[in-house]
């Protein structure tokens, strides 16, 4: 499946469609943009955003861009994940996602010979004009499959 495909599919998910999460870009498989909208039927009890949604807005990206760009070869999965609140979420907001080449070229290196790779993966979530909200981390497990 290719990105945008994978794209409309995520904004159609009901996990994402009923809590105001939008993929707002994904051309490819190395970079992708999310927005989380604030609005009436998301709120926590002070009225900003619901620290579950600020998860929930990054959760699937590291572990399907990962496991996209390194190819059939390898197993990727979400080994664990924090989150680190910052600041209220009191409007809308992103978070940004790059795979870089050196990146996958460091988790091959990693896995050449079999082993598993155990790597954190960091995004912020921040308001349009900039301001952190909090920060997510997610650790994969990569490793090659065996033949």
């Amino acid at each position: 499946m290719n990105a945008p495909t994978l794209r409309r599919i995520l904004n159609a998910w009901p996990p994402f469609l009923f809590t105001g999460i939008r993929v707002v870009r994904m051309d490819d498989y190395r970079y992708a943009k999310v927005r989380l909208k604030l609005t009436w039927y998301n709120r926590n009890y002070v009225r900003t955003q619901f620290g579950g949604n600020l998860f929930s807005m990054t959760d699937p990206f590291w572990m399907i861009m990962v496991l996209k760009s390194l190819g059939n070869d390898y197993i990727v999965w979400d080994q664990a994940g924090e989150i680190r609140f910052v600041a209220p979420g009191r409007e809308d907001v992103y978070a940004e996602f790059r795979v870089e080449e050196s990146l996958l070229d460091e988790l091959r290196a990693a896995t050449a010979n079999g082993e598993k790779c155990l790597r954190w993966f960091e995004t912020d979530v921040r308001t349009a004009s900039g301001e952190l909200v909090a920060t997510v981390r997610k650790q994969l497990y990569v490793r090659r499959k065996r033949r």
